[in-house]
């Protein structure tokens, strides 16, 4: 059948495919021992329950238009919400689990959500906090069992007691691939979510698009653990049932080799942190050898950084690399189950070093590009002679268009994956895609040889840590300098796993505090290294971490001497921090905070 909405995947699963893992997850069911397992959901079950929930959601009274919020981490009953929501014209808005008080409540009032699903305890006590404040909110349910929440095995029994399979079947004939599937929420310069639009027709155009990019067959088995409330993750995994490829969802981030063992996935995609801590796991390993195995070890890892594609470096380098793979690489592989054939990175900038090892050890590693807004892939790197190259995100997919702006380097893209536009906010929209179609991405780039795209910058403020989470370093900074103790702070942590910042404390006001305290001073050119404004900083940091989401946390913060002015070049003439002057004057004590004690 021609697939041009996303819940037509699972109609062609249903006609296709008796699967009777299609996705899978652990569990502990009920009436058995302690412990979990893992526990397949054929694709019938899956039918079955999209029917349920499409039919539940009608049954308590929404209507097509009305928002779905989803707030849970991955798991097959994900799934079921998603594509039933779908079913009956509802678009989901999922919303990460450890998202901050402020922007939950931003996001489910912006988007109105009638109806709320989630898996978490803490997330049911984010929600009693602010009840009063939530007036469109009408129902919650759990996943898991949480006393006073009530649980989604009831939602399910609603909707097998009012099965409309005719009222749904109607309501499928109505929606087109211009139809809106879902918003999602992403975070914007102010540090408010903005809420993203994607359409049917944004979401299949990239799954058509990349569909080869990797040998799918039926029998592959697929490892998801990067959260499906980004559309990351969610477009691989409709990808993935796309191709009846089973989807098997880890535990959580710790567990990801055990369940690779456990399973022996044909594919798995990671951001750049999920990598580095395989390979440093890796090299922990090799760090414990001795004698002649710790040299044959040191010799694969040397090779491994000077990988080049297509045997570049000649027939001595491969006969050591084939002698290697024996002895070594191997052991990598089956350290992820011993099966993988692809494993796509995407998220955040990966290391050229982190690329060439994983491809050299037979871990073929596609290093790819798109955003939020471009419904994921713009770019990606491929498999065969000539489609591959280190340092760039690979070449640019078939059925979208990149140009490089002439006034500032910017990457500029149009295509059927851009969304629809930012949720009830036009005036944003337009700003992003200009009146020609173009939009504008906010990451600067070059073509390399003319065929591969590399991201050389980022003209936008906002960052990404090395788990792809974004981070707006403007909203952070505003919080910080409501202590008067701060007179200057930048927010850092481009690609790095944790946020951190430089400060410079505020003479005049510790002047002060000193003096009232009977402290003796310690000098203007000292007082970034005295205990008694560390004490007071910190505690000021660690108020302001209250108020932000884990990813987007503060850590081994340093404060440092001086002063920023436009006179030294450090701040422009209407204040605004210039960033790259920041860093680089400060790149020694930047290096010993993301370099030493990790």
């Amino acid at each position: 059948m021609e697939i041009k909405r996303v819940f037509d995947i699972l109609e062609n699963l249903k006609n296709t495919s008796a699967k009777n893992d299609i996705l899978s997850a652990k569990e502990n069911p009920s009436n058995e021992r302690p412990g979990k397992k893992w526990v397949n959901y054929s694709v019938n079950d899956f039918v079955n329950n999209a029917n349920y929930v499409g039919s539940a959601l009608l049954s308590l009274g929404l209507n097509s238009g009305d928002n779905v919020a989803i707030m849970a981490n991955n798991m097959p009953q994900w799934n079921f919400v998603d594509y039933g929501a779908q079913q009956v014209g509802m678009p989901s808005a999922p919303i990460f689990p450890t998202i901050s008080n402020d922007d939950l409540k931003y996001i489910l009032n912006h988007c109105e959500a009638k109806i709320i699903f989630i898996s978490e305890k803490s997330t049911y006590q984010k929600l009693a906090s602010m009840e009063d404040e939530l007036p469109h909110l009408k129902y919650v349910f759990c996943f898991h069992d949480i006393d006073g929440v009530k649980p989604f095995s009831e939602f399910l029994e609603l909707g097998k007691q009012n099965l409309a399979l005719e009222k749904i079947n109607a309501i499928k004939s109505g929606i087109t691939e211009n139809t809106l599937m879902t918003i999602l929420y992403t975070s914007g310069t102010t540090g408010q979510p903005k809420g993203v639009m994607i359409s049917h027709k944004n979401m299949i155009s990239n799954v058509m698009i990349c569909k080869d990019i990797a040998p799918f067959t039926n029998k592959w088995r697929a490892l998801s653990f990067l959260p499906l409330n980004h559309v990351y993750e969610r477009f691989l995994n409709t990808l993935y049932l796309y191709h009846n490829v089973s989807i098997y969802y880890a535990e959580n981030f710790e567990t990801i080799g055990d369940n690779c063992r456990e399973i022996h996935p044909e594919i798995f995609v990671a951001v750049p942190r999920i990598l580095e801590r395989v390979l440093e796991k890796i090299i922990s390993a090799g760090d414990k050898l001795s004698g002649i195995k710790k040299k044959i070890f040191d010799l694969s890892l040397r090779l491994a950084e000077r990988y080049e594609l297509d045997g570049a470096n000649g027939p001595w380098y491969e006969l050591q690399r084939t002698i290697c793979d024996k002895l070594v690489y191997s052991k990598w592989r089956a350290a992820v189950g011993g099966n993988v054939k692809v494993i796509v990175s995407g998220g955040a900038a990966l290391n050229p070093r982190l690329h060439r090892i994983f491809n050299c050890a037979n871990l073929t590693l596609l290093q790819g590009y798109g955003l939020t807004e471009t419904c994921v892939v713009v770019a990606v790197n491929r498999l065969g002679k000539g489609n591959m190259m280190f340092g760039t995100v690979g070449q640019v997919v078939e059925n979208s268009q990149v140009k490089i702006s002439e006034k500032d380097g910017e990457i500029l893209m149009k295509g059927p994956s851009l969304m629809i536009g930012y949720y009830k906010n036009p005036e944003v929209t337009e700003e992003a895609i200009d009146k020609d179609g173009w939009f504008h991405t906010g990451d600067i780039g070059k073509f390399v040889g003319g065929k591969f795209l590399k991201i050389t910058d980022r003209k936008k403020e906002i960052f990404k840590n090395s788990s792809g989470k974004y981070i707006s370093p403007v909203a952070i900074e505003n919080k910080l300098k409501e202590s008067k103790f701060i007179e200057h702070c930048i927010v850092i942590g481009e690609g790095q796993k944790h946020a951190s910042a430089l400060i410079i404390p505020s003479i005049a006001n510790f002047k002060e505090h000193f003096n009232e305290n009977n402290i003796d001073w310690p000098g203007n050119d000292n007082i970034h290294d005295h205990d008694e404004i560390k004490k007071i900083i910190n505690a000021h940091i660690q108020k302001v971490n209250t108020t932000l989401a884990l990813f987007e946390q503060l850590k081994r913060c340093q404060l440092i001497a001086g002063n920023w002015a436009v006179e030294s070049g450090e701040i422009t003439p209407k204040l605004s921090l210039k960033r790259k002057f920041i860093t680089e004057k400060n790149k020694d004590v930047i290096l010993k905070i993301f370099g030493e004690g990790e």
